[in-house]
């Protein structure tokens, strides 16, 4: 089916009239354009911020989200989830299973919950920053850094651990040095425990058990394929078998103890494989963890991973297909500032390519970006995260829900589908209708959504088809054609 037709469906659904345009007045689509691509879309009042700031300041702020106030009542809220910022120590301490005598059923009944409990007030933290944290940036590099280093919350002890993945691993480094991001992913027990390093022994290691009897590769050809040099980078599968080497006995332990640093990680040299390696054509000497840390060194300063790195920026902010001098701009920066994001992105966006009038709405939103998206223009004040919840898991794209290690994609192709839009149409029907419980978790249901406060939040920045359908049609379905709307489903 044609794209412009399946983006169409939203107004056919609801409603179409003869032609009428608004008369109200435009406002600057790089405005429009800057708040679609630098945050998770506009609520009330961003686009008078953007105009006071200036379209330079509002980028200079968000880059710099310290200078940003975060607003007390949101503060608040995260105070209030208490095992939001355990370490995984904590974590495993609080939250165990007894291994002797058998747990019982009710044990681990309570062990699930407990771990299901953790997850909730991960998922709930995520979507209260994402949603009402003015520091907007901040919030889209998470979510962009975490789907890079993906890990998926419904294996094992994960469902405990991405929160605190998140909150120590990838939130403090989202918009730092790449260098200290890739460490900090590669040294948690999130990540160690889904692509199984924690399992990585050299065969026959005095430090073996039954659940460690050799190399294992997979954390090694991820971290190469996906987080750093990227499938085109170079790597050979000897390299991937030297990688798996130099990572032998990186793991995490469940309890404190000499040697385990406070997030759990352990590097347990009776497991290490103490041989040299040549990797990606450099020697490694067998000395221990100043294998992987000088393997991390190689792999951060990789024009190859200058370049990964680069693409996917592009393709998240411009376009699909970005274009090959953007990147070749973008990886010639992180090599020359050491990877340092901030500065990236500075030049991304302040590049020619960012605002080519052309990829303006060219993003198609992903079911994370559409959802929040649609919360934040109607200005609710989210007390209740468990319909957001429902409604990622009903578009496809359930929050830490990513199975495979690449993470969600961001393109249309992946998204966008006859079946995927009517799903997009109920959920803006009912968020409109004031039939979504964002508000206290006892309340049924939120004051219908005044429908000229939410064209004029997004900048009335509509086709005159859809104008014309929004004019002609009900006033109780116009806030629902506007957030179901061809424009609204891009940014």
């Amino acid at each position: 089916m044609n794209k412009k037709r399946i983006l169409l469906i939203g107004l056919f659904v609801l409603g179409l009239g003869g032609m009428n345009p608004s008369d109200a007045a435009p406002v600057d689509p790089k405005v429009i354009h800057v708040l679609d691509r630098l945050s998770f879309g506009a609520r009330p009042g961003d686009i008078e911020t953007v105009q006071k700031l200036g379209v330079e300041g509002y980028i200079q702020q968000q880059l710099h989200p310290e200078s940003i106030p975060e607003p007390q009542a949101l503060a608040d809220r995260l105070s209030q989830l208490e095992m939001l910022n355990l370490t995984p120590l904590q974590l495993f301490e609080q939250i165990n299973l007894p291994r002797s005598p058998a747990p019982t059923p009710e044990q681990r009944r309570a062990y699930r919950q407990k771990m299901a409990h953790v997850l909730e007030q991960a998922q709930q933290a995520r979507l209260l920053q994402s949603t009402e944290n003015p520091r907007q940036l901040q919030e889209v590099m998470v979510d962009f850094w975490y789907n890079h280093f993906n890990v998926f919350s419904r294996k094992g002890v994960d469902a405990m651990l991405v929160g605190a993945y998140e909150q120590q691993a990838i939130r403090p480094h989202a918009l730092g040095r790449f260098r200290d991001l890739l460490e900090a992913t590669a040294r948690h027990p999130a990540m160690l425990f889904y692509l199984d390093n924690w399992q990585n022994s050299a065969p026959n290691a005095s430090g073996n058990n039954k659940r460690t009897q050799g190399l294992n590769e997979n954390y090694a050809r991820e971290l190469m394929e996906l987080h750093t040099l990227g499938v085109d980078g170079g790597y050979t599968q000897q390299d991937v078998i030297a990688l798996a080497k130099i990572l032998t006995g990186w793991t995490f332990r469940r309890s404190a103890q000499p040697g385990v640093e406070p997030n759990g990680f352990y590097f347990d040299a009776k497991r290490h494989d103490f041989s040299d390696k040549v990797f990606l054509g450099q020697t490694i000497k067998g000395s221990g963890m100043p294998e992987v840390e000088q393997a991390l060194d190689i792999l951060a300063k990789s024009p190859a991973t200058a370049h990964h790195i680069s693409y996917q920026l592009a393709q998240y902010f411009v376009a699909d297909q970005p274009p090959k001098a953007l990147v070749d701009k973008l990886a010639q920066k992180f090599l020359a500032t050491d990877g340092n994001i901030r500065e990236v992105l500075s030049t991304l966006f302040h590049s020619s390519e960012f605002w080519n009038p052309q990829i303006y709405d060219a993003k198609f939103k992903t079911p994370y970006q559409y959802v929040v998206s649609a919360v934040r223009a109607t200005g609710i004040n989210v007390q209740n995260v468990l319909p957001i919840r429902g409604a990622l898991q009903q578009l496809g794209m359930p929050l830490y829900g990513s199975l495979s290690p690449d993470g969600y994609k961001n393109t249309e192709d992946v998204w966008l589908n006859p079946d995927a839009m009517t799903r997009r149409i109920n959920f803006a029907t009912t968020i409109a209708s004031g039939r979504l419980p964002l508000g206290a978790p006892n309340s049924s249901r939120s004051t219908p959504v005044e429908p000229v406060q939410l064209a004029n939040t997004l900048g009335n920045s509509f086709s005159a088809q859809t104008q014309n359908a929004i004019a002609q049609s009900p006033p109780n379905l116009r806030a629902a054609l506007i957030l179901g709307s061809p424009e609204f489903m891009r940014r």
